[in-house]
């Protein structure tokens, strides 16, 4: 066995005694495919499957959810209210926090990127999350400095390296793509990881991994759901004094933040609420088990060795991962093991199972002390 072999399996842990001999079965076999991945991804990039190739110029696919993936709005559209004052060199100051910034340092993405509170970090921002380089912009601008992100990016804080490092290899390689061609960040990742270096990568992969991620989002089935515009690639409630309130709920999910201001600063303290339709997490809980999500995501949707958590996590961007499975446009190693599922979901399937696992509360030692 090789020492990549050793390192993988021993990540994965042992499988449980108390799986059925089926859930054992598939286990198994996802735990070969696994140390397959790992030792790829440790020992040196996938020679056969990753082969380079330009994203294509694509349609949107049939089907496509565009509350997940909050399509850019028609061009010419007036730009989006925020909650941000106008001067660029208004000094910025939030609850909770005694660092201030100036509303530049918001938006462009150049220098040091917002951090209001450096005392929740485990470890130092390497500089490629903090400050970024020439071609790339900083991790922690767009994922924030705890690795949390919005509902337009990933959540890749408590991430396994292993799994970090497969991600940019197949965004790297041609494959991992959005299933909406104008999902503008994916294409800048695609973009980022050919400039980055694999140290820069590395270190990366394994700050992020370091970072607790707390329960930062609610999910309320409702019969409402507010009102809400797209602003910087998510929605946002409107404001009652803008014309916002309650209006009936639809047959999707409705991702905003408790807090406007505080999401466009990039608040890694704020909360996030999720409204759904009634039924919705029985129905993703039943779902769960069917699929038998628990044999490779752990039992309470936590995680298990490199395989990624997925409670808590932000239920917009987990159905968009799922619909980018389905249709083929994310289709590294990690991604064809769910081929054989996602090929069964429906868009409502993956819309209740998101967010049955984002209402799971992360595992005491993933969500840390804060």
């Amino acid at each position: 066995m090789s020492v990549f072999e050793s390192m993988a399996l021993e990540a994965l842990g042992p499988s449980s005694t108390a799986l059925q001999r089926s859930k054992e079965l598939n286990m198994s076999r996802m735990r070969r495919a696994l140390v397959r991945t790992a030792c790829v991804v440790l020992a040196g990039p996938v020679l056969v499957a990753q082969q380079s190739a330009p994203a294509p110029t694509a349609p949107v696919p049939a089907g496509l959810p565009d509350w997940a993936y909050t399509p850019p709005p028609p061009p010419g559209s007036p730009p989006a209210p925020t909650a941000l004052p106008a001067d660029d060199n208004t000094v910025i100051k939030i609850t909770g926090s005694d660092r201030t910034m100036p509303r530049s340092a918001m938006r462009t993405g150049r220098g040091e990127i917002p951090d209001w509170h450096p005392g929740d970090r485990r470890g130092q921002l390497p500089l490629i999350v903090r400050n970024g380089k020439e071609g790339v912009l900083p991790c922690g601008l767009c994922h924030l400095a705890d690795g949390a992100g919005r509902p337009e990016n990933a959540p890749v804080n408590g991430l396994h390296p292993t799994y970090f490092l497969q991600q940019m290899e197949d965004f790297k390689n041609g494959l991992r793509r959005s299933a909406d061609p104008r999902k503008a960040n994916t294409n800048m990742m695609i973009s980022y990881t050919k400039a980055a270096t694999p140290d820069e990568l590395k270190a990366a992969a394994e700050y992020f991994a370091a970072q607790p991620y707390p329960k930062r989002i609610r999910v309320i089935e409702s019969r409402t759901a507010p009102k809400v515009r797209l602003q910087g690639g998510m929605h946002m409630a409107i404001p009652q004094n803008e014309g916002g309130g309650m209006e009936p709920m639809g047959d999707h999910l409705v991702e905003v933040p408790d807090d406007n201001l505080r999401a466009e600063v990039r608040d890694t303290r704020m909360g996030w609420t999720v409204y759904a339709p009634t039924g919705t997490l029985k129905k993703g809980q039943q779902l769960a088990a069917k699929y038998q999500c628990g044999v490779c995501h752990g039992r309470n949707l936590e995680g298990l060795g490199p395989v990624p958590p997925l409670a808590g996590r932000s239920p917009s961007y987990a159905t968009r991962q799922l619909f980018d499975m389905k249709t083929g446009t994310r289709r590294g190693p990690w991604s064809e093991l769910m081929q054989t599922i996602v090929r069964e979901m429906s868009v409502q399937d993956m819309m209740a199972v998101t967010a049955y696992a984002a209402s799971r509360a992360p595992s005491e030692s993933a969500r840390g002390t804060r």
